[in-house]
């Protein structure tokens, strides 16, 4: 869930959190770069949305299995990744992982920044686009 900030001038800011994308039978999560040293340091990150009075819940955490799975239990949506794989991932150039499980296609990213930048977002934590260094 991105977090709110107002700034000086009154209008609202979206600091960047961890973005989950469904799409059919892909889900997709981004983590900003203190999102995935958390996950590596700490071994889970979650996050909520609130919709109508009700929460949805989404994170990740750490297993020692050896695949990427994801649950949908009680509001929440939970994907779990080998902690092997995640080793030294805040200091590597890997951008992320992928599994296709039940029919179910994972994928968990490092979240890069946009090449035109939105306005009322904070990007400041999110990965230098490789892109933009050729634009």
């Amino acid at each position: 869930m991105g977090t709110q900030t107002q700034a000086n001038d009154g209008q609202i800011t979206h600091r960047e959190r961890m973005k989950l994308r469904i799409k059919d039978n892909s889900i997709r999560f981004r983590l900003a770069q203190n999102e995935v040293t958390e996950l590596v340091h700490k071994g889970s990150i979650k996050s909520q949305s609130n919709i109508s009075g009700q929460s949805l819940i989404y994170g990740i955490e750490t297993t020692e299995n050896n695949a990427i799975t994801c649950r949908f239990v009680a509001n929440a949506i939970v994907a779990s990744i080998p902690m092997a794989l995640i080793t030294d991932w805040d200091t590597d150039e890997r951008v992320g992982f992928e599994n296709t499980t039940e029919g179910l296609y994972i994928l968990i990213e490092k979240d890069w920044q946009c090449m035109k930048p939105r306005e009322n977002e904070d990007e400041s934590d999110l990965y230098a686009n490789p892109q933009a260094q050729n634009s």
